[in-house]
């Protein structure tokens, strides 16, 4: 099997004896390197933890799938958790906001360009659905197959990739718990989902086996503050351990 560099595109095999291979820095990853450096050290970052568990957003999951109406459709733990992003942002707007430097401004977006981020062979990019708040949970699931079909196959278009107004990584999908994600330039937030495992938790005053899992948010606290990311963590996560509060939040 030929070798990879960091982007995921095979490299160059070595030379017998060499003891390093040298990669240049270009493409996307060059930009995204500039980007997330720019971002770490503008930006003061805090991240907050919260372990949910998400056995009823789960037990939901199987019976969509099992519908007529999501027939056809791919349903995951991060379509679910979209939705929940967007239903939780209507009483959190700060999170979705940006610093404008320049101007000297906070700017408010009256709307959600949900990022997703995608890893590639051309390594990490972040596309976004644009005004993703309109959108119907069905109309969500066939966003992100598109985006993440499209973003894998190398074709994202640069104006997919713009305009980010909040994002999320699946981390889980790599059997990560939890992480530290560093904001994309221009948003106010980034959320984590860590891997959905079966673990002892109290439930119902007892011991029992449940589906599990950690959102990790990162925020600027030019922006956010610590109450402000709490209690937008909190609501996220009373939706995904009991998908029925999402009635008392729209």
């Amino acid at each position: 099997m030929a070798p990879h560099d960091l982007a995921g595109v095979p490299a160059q095999a070595p030379a017998q004896g060499e003891r390093e291979t040298r990669t240049p820095i270009k493409g996307v990853r060059k930009f995204t390197a500039a980007a997330m450096v720019s971002s770490a050290f503008t930006a003061p970052h805090v991240t907050e933890f919260l372990t949910v568990d998400v056995t009823p957003t789960m037990e939901l999951l199987a019976k969509l799938k099992a519908s007529r109406a999501f027939a056809g459709y791919k349903l995951t733990p991060l379509t679910i958790v979209a939705k929940a992003v967007l239903i939780a942002l209507r009483n959190h707007p700060t999170l979705n906001t940006r610093w404008d430097e320049a101007k000297q401004e906070i700017v408010q977006y009256n709307y959600v360009n949900l990022g997703i981020a995608a890893a590639t062979p051309r390594g990490l990019t972040v596309p976004n659905i644009k005004d993703a708040d309109r959108m119907s949970l069905l109309e969500i699931s066939t966003a992100l197959t598109e985006l993440t079909d499209t973003a894998r196959a190398g074709k994202t278009a640069p104006a997919e990739l713009s305009g980010g107004t909040i994002s999320i990584t699946n981390i889980g999908v790599f059997g990560i718990d939890a992480g530290t994600p560093i904001l994309n330039p221009g948003e106010a937030a980034i959320l984590a989902l860590g891997a959905v495992r079966k673990m002892p938790w109290e439930y119902q005053d007892e011991v029992a086996l449940r589906q599990v899992m950690t959102l990790s948010l990162s925020f600027d606290h030019r922006l956010v503050d610590g109450e402000q990311g709490s209690r937008f963590l909190q609501d996220l996560g009373a939706i995904l351990s009991d998908p029925g509060m999402a009635l008392a939040m729209v």
